[in-house]
């Protein structure tokens, strides 16, 4: 993996370069000591040529979490892994789909986790292939109009219906879930007897507390900050997607 470490402090940064190089020598790295420098770095190629950024959040000037606000809106925006002394920014985090959320003094075996879940997460964002031209067709209201697949996060049963999820909206579609997983096996995955999620927007697998039906799992998904939840039955199937 090529990764970027940001952190104001020297020391910090070089001691996440030596746990990187006892992580494994193949690990590349490059230093940023502000998120103005860490920008120019990652702006150059959209954030192409970084895998992750182990980013810390208290810096002078842009803290990091602002920077991560930033890094999401690149054209192939890393994987981001806190790495910070002030554990109460945890939520904020995750929120911003951080992958992991590590604590100063950084142990060896923690960021050995936190970079496992960054492959992950790199290698199952690849986008899964449509065929060119490929989208669903949405009636409403006397409208047609054309959503590509490529951009379907997740479809959901709502009673008659199904919701098209997208990054920028819903729509509404008539259909069956079961339609769509037989037409389309290659890009969705059925996570729940009411959904689907497109195989190319799974980023993470987590514990999940529901009112309704307790504790859980959930996946994060590329494009949203909301969780969909995973049934027991297929959190198996997930888990061997997220390991490929």
């Amino acid at each position: 993996m090529h990764i970027l470490i940001v952190d104001d402090e020297a020391l910090a940064r070089s001691r996440l370069r030596t746990l990187l190089g006892d992580c494994a020598p193949a690990h590349t790295f490059a230093e940023a000591a502000h998120a103005a420098e860490a920008l120019t770095l990652l702006q150059a190629s959209g954030g192409r040529i970084f895998d992750a950024v182990l980013l810390d959040i208290h810096m002078p000037g842009q803290d990091g979490l602002a920077l991560a606000h930033t890094l999401r809106t690149l054209a192939h925006p890393p994987a981001i892994i806190f790495v910070t002394a002030h554990a109460e920014h945890a939520v904020n985090a995750f929120e911003l789909d951080a992958v992991d959320y590590l604590t100063k003094p950084v142990r060896l075996e923690r960021l050995q986790q936190a970079l496992v879940k960054a492959q992950r997460t790199t290698r199952v964002a690849l986008p899964v292939p449509v065929p060119e031209g490929e989208a669903l067709l949405i009636q409403d209201r006397g409208r047609a109009e054309r959503v590509p697949l490529s951009e379907v996060i997740y479809l959901k049963a709502e009673q008659k219906y199904v919701t098209v999820r997208t990054a920028s909206r819903s729509y509404i579609l008539d259909g069956s879930l079961a339609e769509l997983e037989s037409k389309y096996p290659e890009e969705f995955l059925r996570v729940h007897r009411n959904a689907l999620v497109a195989k190319r927007a799974i980023r993470a697998l987590e514990k999940h507390y529901d009112a309704e039906e307790g504790e859980g799992w959930a996946l994060r998904l590329h494009g949203l900050r909301d969780a969909v939840a995973v049934s027991r039955r297929q959190v198996t199937a997930v888990r061997e997607l997220l390991a490929r």
